[in-house]
């Protein structure tokens, strides 16, 4: 059985911008100082951008950041996330859904769902209307997608920073129409394989939580500890963007700037030295809980 571990998990679609390195940086410290492992996973299965996910990579280890284990690709796991799948269907968890984003948001909204749930229009349709909507979907080009049969209840989950988290469990996609695997089960499944007890991320994804937990019991696997921490947003308060001028550590260096201080200090823990004062100092019941403003200098300015 693998040790209880923390983990980041990046998309590699694009260098990471400097609120995407602090959460990391929190993914790591916070495993570090409740003396879990750290381990890195690739969200390779969409909108990857060729050599990104080595970048990614080699900017924490040059920030000193230790990663135990191999790394995780997600786009080499799929036979997992196969067999999760099947499992759910031989309990009757999975059924086909042939509904396009507009049939979705034009649908009546199930009693006490918010706007945008799936209202389960697919899920009780006869094998008759099943394989009609199976050739007009063919006849289109396009495939059924797989969602879950939840329980259509509200769920809560405890988030060490945000305290309790509660959301609508609707029947969220398992696979996509074009055949990717979503991410909530490939997320849920890989967890649960790297035996990560602890996830800590962006407070954007907070939502998604109740319906990862519930997923998570329907595998047979614990729920993990979560922590959303604050995000970094940009000078209009807006979440932060390559528009707003130079966001990634790339971009940065040219500008003498000193990731380790700015991080402390946007934290309200005070200016940092490097990672071993990281280590050393932090702690989440000082941390602040609001999001940071980040003004970045102007790209033409960059060197």
């Amino acid at each position: 059985m693998l040790a209880p571990a923390g983990r980041f998990a990046p998309s590699p679609s694009g260098d990471l911008h400097i609120g995407n390195v602090r959460t990391g940086i929190l993914a790591y410290l916070w495993a570090t100082t409740t003396s879990r492992a750290f381990r890195w996973r690739d969200e390779d299965l969409d909108r990857v951008q060729e050599g990104a996910a080595d970048r990614q990579l080699a900017q924490f280890r040059a920030l000193g950041v230790p990663i135990d284990g191999p790394v995780v690709r997600q786009s080499e796991r799929t036979g997992l996330y196969a067999a999760a799948c099947e499992r759910l269907a031989a309990r009757g968890l999975v059924y086909e859904c042939y509904c396009s984003r507009r049939d979705i948001l034009s649908a009546p909204s199930a009693p006490h769902a918010p706007p945008g749930a799936y209202p389960g229009t697919c899920r009780g349709l006869s094998d008759a209307q099943r394989e009609r909507e199976r050739a007009r979907l063919d006849a289109l080009g396009r495939a059924p997608a797989l969602r879950l049969a939840a329980d259509g209840r509200e769920k809560s989950v405890d988030d060490a920073v945000l305290g309790t988290v509660t959301a609508h469990v609707d029947d969220f996609v398992l696979r996509r129409g074009d055949g990717v695997w979503a991410y909530n089960l490939a997320v849920v499944v890989d967890d649960g394989d790297m035996g990560i007890d602890q996830v800590v991320r962006g407070d954007d994804l907070a939502s998604s939580a109740p319906r990862q937990a519930h997923l998570a019991a329907e595998l047979g696997q614990p729920e993990p500890e979560y922590v959303h921490v604050p995000l970094v947003l940009g000078p209009t308060g807006a979440r932060l963007a390559k528009r707003d001028g130079a966001v990634t550590l790339r971009q940065l260096a040219g500008h003498g700037f000193d990731l380790w201080a700015w991080m402390g200090e946007s934290l309200g823990l005070g200016p940092w030295s490097g990672l071993e004062d990281a280590v050393d100092r932090f702690d989440p019941a000082l941390m602040t809980r609001e999001a940071a403003v980040f003004d970045p200098p102007p790209l033409s300015d960059a060197g």
